[in-house]
């Protein structure tokens, strides 16, 4: 009888009543928890709309360190959302048994097959999963397991030289060095993965426009991951995914797509590895690749490591494996070039080691990994570009438990969204000096050995803790044998010296505008 009463009223008043629940959503947004005493942009505490919108402008780096230097270390991004810009934090936030467990951002970025998702270590957001399969592929990316890879890279790293020198040294002509560094790393992930190239050096193009999609997909992923529930209306959309597992629709996850074509030319020795194991006696002079290490974790645990871990496990190296690797690269290579004596300094190490026997005097100009890691200069320049432009350019996100937990002596409330970003962290005066602004390697070889072992210690570009990126020694790896390489192979300079490159935050902070011309070094080393 009441309802008889409500409802012509509320038909009649439907504006209002509108008006009212929305206003009511926006204050118990901005008051929920208690989360209303943390500073951050008026609009933040009221809807993740704001944030969606920032991150959409591709220059949420540059905000979020703005936000933590007018507000301090703890800054309201959400609704339900806290950055830490205090390293202290992170021992909480990404330390082991603390009951974080990783937020809906993630699972945005989950590849799909077959109406199914495929769920990685990285967007996984089930703690219990990660550590199952961690367990069965932590072998594959242990430091260790570097000497097995080194052949691998080492066979692109000098067909990437050569090709350098055929294609832009010799003509004379401008290079984009940005899209050429990702051509090199995604072509090495070919090499580790499947142990062959993909043909992205070779031809000089996007080989199946797989770096064009995924420009576009993590250009979606990086906004729509502010507000999940977006991607279940949009590319996960449930009723086109029971479509695509009834067979109605034949989508197709260009990524998917991509590994499952690389791995299945290899099916029949991989049916044999996941079946009988890997023969101790087995040689192989360019090391043993991914996929094959995939298949061993698949026969040593067959109840978990199955045919859809394995393409997930292929999927991520294509999803993350070069993207990173060649923001870092880029980074590293335009710093010296806008700073020309550090590049001076560091041209000077590699000529005195070559001279002193620290480096090998070889015909194609590279350096192994292990000689690398002798160059203390080359190791500061490049602490200092993962430094100043670590390639993740939004928080990692983890989700307090349910109790709660206290972070910088304040109680954060259970369910709250946390999260530390590298461009804040790594700009942290005390830690890192006060001109954190600038390019300054020597900062890693004046330190002392306490201030050196704090200021790795704060280094964030690979992310903390049980879900550091795995992935983490083989981007090393490459990043060491590259730069040294081709320094000693090329001559580099800027094709316009005066310009500056753009940067677009699409989750990770990639780069573009960045021209260079190559000369052969036909002096000194």
């Amino acid at each position: 009888m009441v309802l008889y009463k409500v409802v012509p009223v509320l038909l009649a008043y439907w504006p209002l009543v509108v008006g009212c629940a929305v206003v009511a959503h926006l204050l118990g947004n901005k008051y929920w928890k208690g989360l209303n005493k943390y500073p951050g942009p008026r609009l933040a505490g009221y809807t993740n709309w704001w944030r969606f919108f920032d991150v959409l402008g591709r220059k949420h780096e540059w905000t979020i360190l703005r936000l933590h230097r007018e507000h301090g270390d703890i800054v309201r991004l959400g609704p339900n959302v806290l950055s830490f810009g205090d390293p202290r934090a992170i021992k909480t936030i990404y330390g082991l048994n603390k009951g974080m467990v990783k937020s809906d951002f993630y699972p945005v970025q989950n590849a799909v097959s077959d109406g199914r998702r495929l769920q990685s270590l990285f967007s996984t957001t089930n703690e219990d999963y990660h550590a199952k399969y961690r367990r069965c592929v932590n072998n594959a990316f242990a430091m260790s397991s570097l000497v097995n890879y080194e052949p691998l890279v080492s066979s692109t790293l000098s067909f990437f030289l050569d090709k350098t020198e055929e294609l832009y040294a010799k003509p004379g002509g401008a290079c984009d060095f940005a899209q050429w560094l990702q051509y090199f790393a995604f072509d090495v992930i070919g090499d580790l993965t499947w142990s062959k190239r993909l043909g992205f050096i070779e031809e000089n193009r996007d080989v199946d426009g797989i770096i064009s999609f995924l420009k576009k997909f993590l250009s979606y992923a990086g906004p729509i991951g502010q507000i999940p529930t977006l991607d279940l209306l949009l590319e996960k959309n449930p009723l086109s995914l029971f479509a695509q597992r009834i067979g109605l629709t034949k989508t197709v996850f260009p990524v998917t797509q991509f590994a499952l074509k690389r791995s299945n030319e290899r099916s029949t020795s991989i049916e044999k590895i996941k079946a009988n194991g890997l023969p101790n006696d087995q040689a192989n002079p360019r090391g043993v690749d991914l996929l094959t290490k995939f298949a061993q974790a698949a026969h040593d645990h067959p109840e978990f490591m199955t045919d859809t871990q394995i393409l997930a496990s292929c999927t991520s190296m294509v999803f993350a494996g070069s993207e990173t690797t060649a923001i870092s690269l880029s980074s590293v290579f335009y710093f010296l070039l806008k700073h020309p004596p550090v590049l001076e300094k560091l041209l000077r190490e590699l000529d005195d080691a070559e001279k002193n026997g620290v480096i090998e005097k070889r015909d194609d100009r590279t350096v192994p990994w292990a000689e690398s890691q002798k160059l203390q200069y080359l190791d500061a320049v490049i602490q200092e570009s993962f430094r100043l432009h670590p390639a993740a350019g939004l928080i990692l996100e983890r989700v307090v438990p349910p109790q709660g937990i206290t972070i910088l002596d304040n109680f954060i409330p259970g369910g709250t969204i946390v999260g530390c970003n590298a461009w804040v962290i790594h700009r942290r005066p005390e830690i890192f000096g006060a001109d954190v602004d600038v390019f300054r390697p020597e900062r890693w070889i004046e330190a002392t050995p306490e201030k050196l072992k704090e200021m790795r210690g704060t280094m964030f570009q690979f992310g903390a803790g049980a879900r550091t990126c795995i992935g983490k020694n083989v981007s090393l790896l490459e990043i060491y044998k590259l730069v040294p390489s081709f320094l000693r192979r090329f001559e580099i300079e800027l094709d316009c010296p005066e310009k500056e490159w753009e940067t677009h935050n699409a989750w990770f902070v990639r780069q573009s505008e960045f021209r260079t011309r190559f000369k052969s070094r036909r002096d000194g080393v």
